[in-house]
């Protein structure tokens, strides 16, 4: 009789650790010492469990495992499904979160289905700790002292784990590379509320002062999506004289920006020059081809499932905060000013 007709006869279901015990005539606690690799067995003793899983399609109940030992190793990620930064962001949560030994569970944001809702999707999955990208409701409120917390893209006063870019110095860089191509009227579209928005709008108008154009800040309403940019577009199409320059809150925003301009015959870079924030997929598409800050999505990535693993695995209780410099990449999009010549 061959290792696979000594399966149980008739067995469909899928393979369970009882049946690879019963195949090679060992205990099930055996086989499972075996198989997780803890002292015990002898190599031989392994490669034949080993072998005998291959053959049946064993595969370890990793959901079972876990609720044996009162753990999930699951974190709970809550992300705004219309953001390209949030989705890359998740790409890398994935990454990080692989190689410390968690998966992650997706609840999204939407037009019709807020934070709240969100976050007890998450709480409802028995996630061991949550990841918060870019909440914009208080937090606390929306947590409780539940489990560990961390919130990625913006500082919360809530006693809870930030991991962040600088924003105010993302845009600043921004602001110096079109000063060094000789700009001094540049424009900002604003991001609209929340404190990411009101640290970006900081930073704009902070590095406006600091290279001595106070006097040219023009703050226009924006908001997140290609929309609100189209509107600050016309916007400044409509108010007058066009700026050699406009910095945008992201780069939906700033892509809404650059579609407006073109139709109505402004080239960009020729006439404006253009700069987004995220470095996202749209800033990398030839046709767009954006100048964008890049927030360095796979180090916040890092830092933050290692501060949840932190608080899961070493008990820690104080609040942290990892702030990171964040950097421009410079593509198509910007240019020299096209007044430079008359400008001192």
């Amino acid at each position: 009789m061959t290792t696979r007709d000594r399966r149980p006869a008739g067995v469909t279901r899928r393979p369970r650790l009882e049946d690879v015990a019963a195949a090679i005539g060992m205990s099930p606690s055996s086989v499972s010492l075996a198989l997780s690799d803890r002292p015990g067995p002898s190599e031989e003793t392994r490669r034949r469990v080993r072998e005998a899983a291959d053959r049946l399609g064993y595969r370890p109940d990793r959901t079972a495992s876990l609720l044996a030992r009162r753990r999930t190793r699951l974190l709970g990620v809550m992300l705004d499904i219309r953001s390209p930064f949030h989705a890359e962001l998740v790409e890398d949560l994935h990454r990080a979160s692989a190689g410390r030994g968690y998966e992650l569970v997706l609840s999204t944001v939407t037009a019709e289905r807020d934070e709240r809702r969100a976050i007890e999707t998450l709480l409802d999955f028995r996630c061991e700790a949550l990841l918060l990208l870019g909440a914009a409701g208080p937090v606390a409120d929306l947590t409780g002292e539940q489990l560990p917390v961390v919130v990625i893209g913006k500082h919360t006063g809530a006693g809870l784990d930030v991991v962040r870019a600088a924003d105010d110095l993302g845009v600043a860089q921004a602001v110096a590379h079109l000063v060094e191509f000789g700009h001094r009227d540049i424009a900002f579209v604003d991001g609209g509320k929340g404190p990411i928005a009101a640290l970006r709008r900081r930073g704009y108008r902070d590095a406006m002062k600091s290279h001595g154009a106070r006097a040219s800040v023009r703050i226009v309403p924006g908001g997140h999506d290609e929309r609100a940019g189209a509107q600050a577009g016309r916007v400044l199409l409509e108010s007058g004289p066009l700026p050699t320059a406009v910095v945008a809150s992201n780069d939906m925003c700033a892509v809404g920006v650059q579609d407006t301009f073109l139709r109505a015959g402004v080239d960009v870079p020729g006439e404006v020059s253009l700069v987004g924030y995220d470095n996202s997929t749209l800033a990398r598409l030839a046709h767009i081809d954006l100048t964008s800050v890049d927030q360095n999505a796979a180090e916040l990535a890092a830092h933050a499932v290692e501060a949840a693993a932190d608080r899961l695995e070493n008990g820690r209780t104080t609040a942290e905060e990892f702030v990171l410099t964040p950097h421009l990449v410079v593509r198509g999009s910007t240019a020299a000013a096209r007044d430079q010549a008359k400008r001192p």
